[in-house]
């Protein structure tokens, strides 16, 4: 997940548009010691392109530039879903008030006015950052499930529409994982709901080691279903990670005793994989996957099965 990490970690990172280059020499000189990633770009187009690139915690960008003019990259970059959150902080000599009140219905957060104090400037850089960082923190928290710490079904929800749309685009293959907890509701009944949650966290830190990418979503579905989405990724590559899932559960070695298959937690894991055409809907993903994932329990459970095994989806 790029930009907007913990500081403590990764510094946030900032992006300074302006078409001159001793304006921005300025920026790097005093800002270089500050806690912070710094990158230039000297045009709005080069802009726009770190910005998608490196989705940065705040822009710094000036109004008067040749070609694309600040404002234009603003509204270009709030026009975008990804980088809408992103606050512009315009450093502009432009001091007229029609002129920022513009800037502010694109969606600016400030004005910083040409030549500027270089402390003023930090200090509401900093105060930006700081909100930046709260918003995010509040984001993900509703990007969250509570009980295990992976993300939850809005958000799931949410990656799946905007990666159908992107393998769509790309004709690129996308894959999902659909995972149920093998014989749960007796597990609960046997060692009581306390006991469940635990079973569910550990199982979703197990499942969580095997996914590595950063564009991978490992989600709780629902219950004692989880789910991951896998951009960009063959059955084939997508069979060989949830057998990793399924030997990552056995190996927790949870104690099972009202367990028809063994003695132990383990869990059964339905795959599909799909080409996305202009006709399908991401919703066909999830049936698809659902329907091996019956053909897992049918079968005897604690197994894997993907939509090339026709028979066992059925």
């Amino acid at each position: 997940m790029q930009g907007s990490q913990d500081a403590h970690f990764n510094p946030p990172i900032v992006l300074a548009i302006d078409d001159v280059p001793a304006n921005l020499d300025v920026l790097v000189e005093h800002l270089h010691r500050e806690a912070i990633e710094l990158t230039v770009a000297l045009s709005g187009e080069e802009g726009l392109e770190l910005a998608d690139a490196l989705r940065p915690d705040l822009i710094l960008l000036d109004v008067m530039m040749p070609g694309m003019d600040g404002f234009e990259v603003c509204r270009r970059l709030k026009a975008n879903p990804e980088l809408a959150d992103i606050p512009v902080l315009f450093l502009t000599a432009v001091n007229e008030e029609i002129e920022i009140e513009r800037g502010f219905a694109l969606g600016a957060v400030d004005f910083v006015h040409k030549p500027f104090s270089i402390p003023i400037l930090k200090a509401r850089m900093n105060n930006h950052l700081a909100l930046k960082r709260k918003s995010d923190q509040l984001a993900r928290l509703a990007r969250t499930d509570g009980l295990t710490g992976v993300a939850n079904r809005r958000h799931f929800d949410e990656a799946l529409d905007s990666e159908w749309l992107r393998a769509r685009r790309h004709a690129r293959p996308l894959s999902l994982i659909l995972v149920d907890v093998d014989h749960f509701k007796r597990y609960n009944d046997h060692y009581g709901h306390a006991e469940g949650d635990v079973c569910l966290k550990r199982v979703a830190g197990a499942l969580d080691t095997c996914i590595r990418r950063p564009g991978d979503v490992l989600a709780r579905f629902g219950g004692e279903e989880f789910v991951a989405l896998l951009p960009d990724t063959p059955e084939e590559a997508a069979v060989a990670i949830a057998e990793h899932m399924r030997d990552a559960v056995c190996q927790l070695q949870i104690d099972h005793a009202d367990s028809s298959a063994c003695r132990h937690v383990t869990i059964s894991i339905g795959i599909a994989t799909h080409v996305p055409l202009t006709d399908a809907r991401a919703i066909d993903l999830v049936a698809a996957a659902d329907q091996c994932l019956y053909g897992a329990k049918r079968g005897g459970r604690n197994r894997v099965v993907a939509g090339q095994d026709e028979e066992n989806c059925r």
